[in-house]
């Protein structure tokens, strides 16, 4: 009996290392808002994974902290940096602590529509700015997308840039909102997303300003009782993985990491198509009060907006700018 258990204790064991074990790597992907299906970051996040998944027949696998769930934007990339996080979505309004030069995309009015912007940050100028994160121990694989912002406020509604006198508006931690709210006479307040609710609840802002796709997708109608359909500023976000993953993979890998990014920005993309296309109408249904700036209230802002912009022109040269207007 005992010379059959260790056998059989033998044959085991001759099995179990004769079968390698599968060697997965966990990605840690965090991001502000709900996970999928409720937001633009959540279906872009979902299918990163399945591409990656599936392409990687398993090595990799995604683990999701939606609803700012491995804290705030700047932290979520400073985890990025350290390589406590593997891979994050995030808008734009944090990049420029990083990269500066991204903030050129958050200038007011600087693109005409979603399809200009697409082919700005598609085509070399976008390309080139996300090689800059290279130099600061970030990869960044794509441009991803929010929309355009609008303001919502519980103040008024607002028409012309006077309406925005004092107002108390949540912006992100980016010095071209910052400059461009400044110069049109509000008192933008620089806030991390997860504190904001609780803000406007209490009435320690008067207002925000963001794409449809958030306004929608947190129900921000709860707490906001006017919205503004002003376009103020195009809303770039950003896939990044941690170089010490990136480092680790081999060139086929990365490849699937890419094209897994590249259908996520697809799916962002048509979820911020979609919202466009019905948000108004569903934040109208929930009891909003919905006005829209026409042309010549635009062109009022933009007016108004003159000398941010040559503070623009100083800080990221009137070529980049002109450029990135210029493109068809």
């Amino acid at each position: 009996m005992t010379v059959h258990r260790f056998t059989l204790v033998g044959a085991l064991a001759g099995a179990l290392f004769a079968t390698p074990l599968l060697a997965q790597t966990e990605i840690k992907i965090g991001y502000a808002l709900a996970p999928a299906p409720d937001s633009h970051y959540g279906v872009g996040a979902q299918r990163w994974q399945e591409v990656v998944e599936a392409g990687t027949e398993g090595r990799y696998v995604f683990r999701h902290f939606p609803s700012s769930g491995l804290g705030g934007e700047r932290e979520m990339v400073e985890g990025v940096q350290l390589g406590t996080v593997e891979a994050v979505i995030v808008s734009s309004g944090t990049l420029a602590n990083f990269v500066p030069d991204t903030g050129v995309f958050d200038i007011p009015f600087l693109f005409r529509d979603l399809g200009h912007a697409r082919r700005v940050l598609d085509g070399p100028i976008g390309q080139e700015m996300l090689a800059k994160f290279d130099d600061v121990g970030l990869k960044a694989l794509a441009w991803g997308e929010q929309g355009f912002r609008h303001i919502t406020n519980n103040r008024n509604q607002i028409g012309a840039p006077e309406d925005l006198a004092g107002l108390r508006l949540r912006t992100m931690e980016n010095p071209i909102h910052l400059t461009a709210f400044q110069t049109l006479g509000a008192a933008p307040t620089p806030m991390a997303w997860p504190e904001v609710i609780g803000a406007l609840q209490q009435g320690t802002i008067d207002g925000q300003e963001n794409p449809l796709s958030v306004i929608v997708s947190v129900n921000l109608n709860d707490v906001q009782r006017y919205l503004t359909i002003s376009g103020h500023v195009y809303s770039p976000a950003i896939l990044l993985v941690s170089p010490m993953v990136w480092d680790a993979m081999s060139e086929e890998d990365r490849e699937v990491f890419r094209q897994g990014a590249a259908e996520g920005v697809a799916a962002m993309r048509a979820f911020v198509d979609e919202v466009e296309a019905s948000g108004v109408a569903t934040l109208r249904e929930r009891g909003m009060d919905v006005a829209e700036l026409s042309a010549e209230d635009r062109a009022a802002f933009q007016e108004a907006l003159a000398p941010a912009y040559e503070q623009y022109f100083a800080t990221y040269g009137q070529d980049l700018i002109e450029a990135i207007i210029a493109t068809e």
